[in-house]
């Protein structure tokens, strides 16, 4: 295979996207330590995302935007929701006409409530955006451990071409023309991810975790609906997939961060020891703006709010969804 990737962004999932992709492509990445980079290039590691796993000696590290970016094909996007249309807007002189740029992040820009992709299209018309999302836990798949994902984007020809740059190995990748569903699922499912782990670190039980995980996929469901998702992308592995692997995993920064809530933690001192970004912190607020925004019930949202922003309790919120009224399973709330 003859294209040219770049990456721009060095933590774990970019990291561990570009070390299975070097394999079948060239692949460039970019970070914004030149020590990492160093470390990358000289030593084939990144100890300070995925500690203790041995990267491809094909990936190749740099340090300018401009050298990952300048001869790809396609380019990568792995930085935070926070950062994407700066990094973007910083690219964006160096990417050549109509070459796609694909999404690995799962969040929703604070202020305009606008997914990755549509970040893409107002920056660089013209360009096809994409998402790639899933239950994907960079860890285990660093440790050959099967996976699966799913390459969004309108153009199904050009999501068949890039399936074959993106699977690898035991790494498998199915399409999806429902950018909208398979973006809102990726973001939204953090949210409820802090919930399950803030049941988990209180000790709640099983139950009360697949009842949150359950009553979570219906929440995230009715928003992404309205939103203009498909249905049946909820149920697939951009929805349910990647929130089950999210809400039951230690290796989930959003779970952690629930957990630790749920253990009596602040938040504030939560988020200082994290190296990397859980996205279901920033993206719960610009969920619940939009739950308000199209008059949707989101109790599981709502709670997981006033925990993170307005100083409640994990008791107080599982108080708060106890006294939440409920009717038919059907029903929207």
């Amino acid at each position: 295979m003859n294209l040219n990737i770049g990456i721009l962004g060095g933590g774990s999932w970019g990291t561990t996207l570009g070390s299975l992709i070097s394999r079948n492509t060239p692949t460039k990445i970019w970070a914004r330590s030149s020590k990492t980079v160093e470390e990358i290039n000289e030593q084939h590691s990144n100890e300070k995302y995925l500690p203790g796993v041995k990267l491809s000696e094909s990936l190749k590290a740099v340090t300018s935007i401009r050298k990952a970016v300048k001869r790809a094909d396609v380019v990568v996007m792995a930085v935070p929701s926070h950062s994407f249309r700066q990094v973007l807007e910083d690219a964006k002189p160096h990417i050549r006409p109509w070459v796609p740029i694909i999404s690995l992040t799962k969040g929703l820009e604070e202020g305009t409530h606008m997914r990755m992709t549509q970040i893409i299209e107002t920056v660089m018309p013209g360009h096809p955006a994409g998402v790639l999302t899933g239950p994907n836990l960079a860890r285990e798949i660093m440790a050959g451990q099967a996976a699966a994902s799913v390459i969004a984007m309108v153009d199904d020809t050009l999501a068949q071409a890039l399936q074959k740059v993106f699977r690898s190995g035991l790494f498998r990748v199915y399409t999806n023309d429902d950018v909208i569903g398979c973006e809102l699922g990726g973001a939204l499912k953090n949210v409820i991810a802090i919930a399950a782990g803030m049941g988990d670190g209180a000790g709640a039980g099983d139950n009360t975790r697949a009842a949150l995980i359950t009553r979570g996929l219906a929440e995230l469901t009715r928003l992404g609906v309205a939103m203009g998702g498909k249905p049946a992308t909820f149920a697939g592995l951009a929805g349910m997939g990647d929130l089950v692997a999210t809400c039951n995993s230690s290796k989930s920064r959003n779970w952690t961060v629930g957990y630790n809530l749920g253990k009596g933690r602040k938040i504030e001192d939560i988020i200082a020891e994290m190296s990397m970004v859980a996205e279901g912190v920033k993206t719960c607020g610009v969920v619940r703006e939009l739950g308000k925004k199209h008059d949707l019930a989101m109790p599981i949202t709502e709670e997981v709010y006033k925990v993170l922003h307005e100083g409640n309790t994990v008791g107080d919120a599982f108080r708060g969804l106890l006294r939440h009224e409920s009717g038919s399973e059907a029903d929207p709330g």
